[in-house]
C-alpha cells in the first residue's frame, strides 16, 4: 500500500504550471543598452560608405593629398621651415586631420538627411532604439570613416618626398584626432536633422566647414596673424583640433609655448564636444523636424 502510494505521488505533478506572463502594453522589453540594435545600426552605416569605398575614402585621401602637392611646390622650395621642420613635414599632419574632420561630417549629414527627402527616415525612428544609441551608432560610423580616411593619407605622404610623420606625442595624435572626427561627427549629424535638401547640407559644408578647416592654422601659424585675428582664431574649435593633432607629430604647436597648453587644449575640446553632444541628444529627443 505505501509502494503504491508513493508511485501515486511520483506521478502526480509536483506544481501547478503558471501561464506565461507578457508584458503589458508599453512596457519596455530592453530595460538597458540594447547593444544588438546599437551594432546593426552602426554595421549598417559602416558596410553603406564601404561598399562605395572608391567615393567615400580614397577620392577624398586623394583630393587632400593634392593639398599637399599644390601648397609644397608653391610654398615650400627654398627650404623654408615653420616650427623647426620643412614646410611639408609641417603642413601633412594638419591635412590628414582636416580630411578625417571633412570626411566625418560628410559620412554623419548622409543617412539622416536621405532618410528625410527619401521618406525612409521611419528606418531610423521605428527600431527600439534610444536616441542616445541612435546618436552614438551615427557618430561611431562617421567616426570610423574618418579613420579609414587618416590612415590612407598617413600612408600616402610617407612615401611624399620630404615627409616626416615622426611621431613625438602618440596621445596627442589619438585624442585630437577622435576629438575632431567627433565633434564633425556631431555637427553633420545635427546638421542632417536641420537640413530639408542637399543644397542646406552644402551650404553648411562650404559656408562653415571650408573656412573654418582652411583657416584654423593648416597652411600657417596663427602668430603670423595679426593680433585681432589670432584671438578670432583662438575661439575655432578647428584650431586645437589641427594644432593639436600636428603636436603629436612635430612636438610643437601653436597653441603655447608649453605642453600644458596643449594639454589644456585637449581638454576643452573634450568638454566641447560632451556639451555639443548634449545639445544633439536634447534636440534629437526632442523630435525637432523628424515627428511631425
Amino acid at each position: 500500500m505505501a509502494d503504491q502510494t508513493n508511485s501515486s505521488e511520483l506521478l502526480a505533478p509536483t506544481a501547478i504550471s503558471q501561464p506565461r506572463r507578457f508584458p503589458a502594453k508599453g512596457e519596455p522589453l530592453i530595460h538597458q543598452v540594447n547593444w544588438v540594435g546599437l551594432k546593426t545600426l552602426y554595421m549598417k552605416e559602416v558596410r553603406r560608405f564601404f561598399k562605395v569605398q572608391t567615393q567615400t575614402i580614397w577620392a577624398p585621401a586623394i583630393t587632400t593629398l593634392l593639398f599637399l602637392v599644390i601648397f609644397t611646390l608653391a610654398l615650400g622650395r627654398g627650404g623654408k621651415e615653420v616650427l623647426g621642420v620643412n614646410f611639408a613635414t609641417f603642413v601633412a599632419p594638419g591635412l590628414i586631420v582636416m580630411g578625417m574632420m571633412q570626411n566625418a561630417f560628410a559620412n554623419a549629414s548622409f543617412s539622416f538627411l536621405s532618410g528625410k527627402i527619401q521618406g525612409t527616415i521611419i528606418d531610423f525612428l521605428m527600431p527600439p532604439l534610444s536616441e542616445g544609441e541612435l546618436m552614438l551608432a551615427m557618430v561611431g560610423a562617421a567616426v570610423t570613416r574618418a579613420v579609414l580616411v587618416g590612415l590612407v593619407l598617413a600612408g600616402a605622404m610617407m612615401l611624399w618626398p620630404d615627409v616626416d610623420l615622426s611621431v613625438a606625442h602618440p596621445w596627442a595624435i589619438v585624442w585630437f584626432g577622435l576629438m575632431g572626427a567627433i565633434f564633425l561627427s556631431l555637427l553633420g549629424f545635427i546638421s542632417s536633422i536641420w537640413a530639408e535638401k542637399f543644397d542646406h547640407n552644402a551650404a553648411i559644408t562650404n559656408f562653415v566647414i571650408a573656412p573654418l578647416s582652411l583657416l584654423s592654422g593648416t597652411f600657417y601659424v596663427i602668430d603670423n596673424l595679426a593680433p585681432a585675428f589670432q584671438i578670432i582664431s583662438r575661439f575655432n574649435p578647428f584650431f586645437y583640433v589641427i594644432s593639436g593633432f600636428r603636436f603629436g607629430f612635430l612636438g610643437a604647436s601653436d597653441i603655447g609655448d608649453t605642453n600644458l597648453a596643449v594639454l589644456h587644449g585637449a581638454l576643452g575640446m573634450g568638454v566641447v564636444n560632451i556639451a555639443f553632444a548634449l545639445i544633439v541628444y536634447l534636440v534629437l529627443r526632442s523630435g525637432w523636424k523628424l515627428k511631425g
